[in-house]
């Protein structure tokens, strides 16, 4: 089974973070997708790209990245939770999918 690097971002690295963390682990573990996920300031995103699948955050990433950067902030009110995990579903598919026909 593959596992995917997720990278979960917000202002400290702290709180925010660890909670969206746990909650997108949970989902897509119930999805039978193993996740490696990786908390980090904003600022620190550039660091941590390597072999990373998307980038999820709670707050405004300033960069251009190579990989979808997604809103975080529905794990936290609870607002869209569905339609969210299932985009991040769908980009770990599809790299899937791309890295199959390699």
């Amino acid at each position: 089974m593959r596992k995917y690097k997720i990278i979960v971002a917000c202002g400290t690295a702290i709180a925010t973070s660890t909670h969206v963390a746990l909650k997108v682990e949970e989902l897509l573990q119930k999805r039978g997708k193993e996740v490696n996920i990786v908390q980090c300031r904003v600022q620190e995103i550039p660091s941590f790209l390597d072999g990373a699948s998307v980038v999820i955050s709670t707050t405004i990433v300033p960069f251009d990245l190579d990989i979808p950067v997604i809103d975080g902030i529905p794990f936290l009110t609870g607002v869209g939770i569905k339609e969210v995990i299932n985009k991040i579903d769908d980009v770990l598919e599809k790299e899937a999918d791309n890295s199959q026909k390699q």
